[in-house]
């Protein structure tokens, strides 16, 4: 098997050149990337991207057809108890045995993890209650809700408190206080782990994630952060204008500025206004506001755009495609 040395020290999951072959489709092509500790990964991708299937080999589920990945210094594929010791993995659809319950799964996983008596109990109640899981413990997990399924998976993950989270879809399922809750532990989390969390949720990346890698077709696409990605954009520094009157005479008077490129009705729930699309992504703020002083228009509002992740993740994987 192909060996390499480390090019990060401080990288506490290390992707290495990741190939999954399902006969002759290529689901995985040759995935590279490293997470150090204390950052939140989002990994996004349209469905049949290979997000889960790349999950599935950095977690040792799923032999990967070539390539490999590094946790904690262990390789998955060479040294996969090593490695797996130090991840915490909550799987695509949180799978767990439908009838134990939520009290049982957890004790269960426990002594897999190596634990029992009074360590256990500890480690299970800090669990619990990290994940709100208290008022469902006695339940058959058949009988549980999507969001309380997909938490009882999450508290499994977080039970031998990991180095690694591997969350797949981890707000799947939730109601909108559920995702803030879920949202909130993993930023409180964060800066003694390394977390890559799978997602089609792209408020979800704003909210957690300080970074974000998008995948089309098996291959990595785009890599960096939020902010850079939506930079990407091309709203990325326009400016929205409402105005008092009507905008078209307005529009051509801002179609003359340097840095504009173009310039839009819009009527969204701001209501009726212009958006003032900047020439290579420029700042041009100041412009646009000099003429609406020259020019005494009656302004309603006047904002930036710092750019939409939702343009960026069509652009990307539409033509990835």
């Amino acid at each position: 098997m192909a060996r390499w040395e480390r090019d990060d020290m401080d990288a506490m999951i290390e992707v290495r050149a990741l190939t999954r072959r399902f006969g002759p489709i290529l689901a995985v092509d040759n995935v590279s990337f490293s997470v150090e500790r204390g950052a939140v990964l989002g990994f996004l991708g349209p469905n049949g991207a290979g997000k889960s299937t790349t999950m599935k080999m950095i977690t040792g589920f799923l032999a990967p057809s070539s390539g490999t990945a590094v946790i904690c210094g262990a390789d998955i594929v060479d040294e996969p108890i090593a490695a797996k010791r130090h991840i915490g993995y909550l799987p695509e659809g949180a799978p767990a045995y439908p009838d134990m319950t939520p009290s049982g799964f957890l004790r269960f996983i426990a002594r897999i993890r190596g634990f029992d008596g009074a360590e256990a109990a500890r480690r299970i109640g800090v669990a619990v209650e990290r994940t709100t899981l208290a008022s469902v413990l006695d339940q058959p997990i058949e009988t549980l809700s999507k969001g309380f399924k997909r938490r009882v998976g999450l508290a499994q993950a977080l039970l031998h408190d990991p180095d690694v989270l591997i969350l797949d879809e981890p707000t799947d399922g939730l109601d909108p206080n559920q995702k803030h809750e879920v949202r909130s532990l993993i930023t409180t989390l964060a800066p003694q782990k390394a977390i890559i969390i799978s997602t089609h949720l792209l408020e979800e990346v704003d909210a957690v994630c300080s970074r974000a890698i998008i995948i089309s077709s098996g291959r990595v696409v785009a890599d960096g952060t939020p902010a850079q990605l939506a930079a990407r954009s091309r709203h990325h520094n326009a400016v929205r204008l409402a105005l008092g009157r009507d905008g078209i005479a307005a529009a051509e008077s801002l179609m003359r500025l340097p840095g504009v490129l173009g310039v839009e009705e819009v009527d969204d729930g701001e209501g009726r206004g212009l958006m003032i699309f900047p020439r290579d992504g420029r700042a041009i703020l100041s412009e646009v506001a000099d003429l609406v002083r020259t020019a005494g228009w009656p302004v309603a509002a006047l904002r930036v755009e710092r750019g939409r992740l939702d343009e960026v993740f069509r652009a990307i994987t539409t033509t990835a495609a």
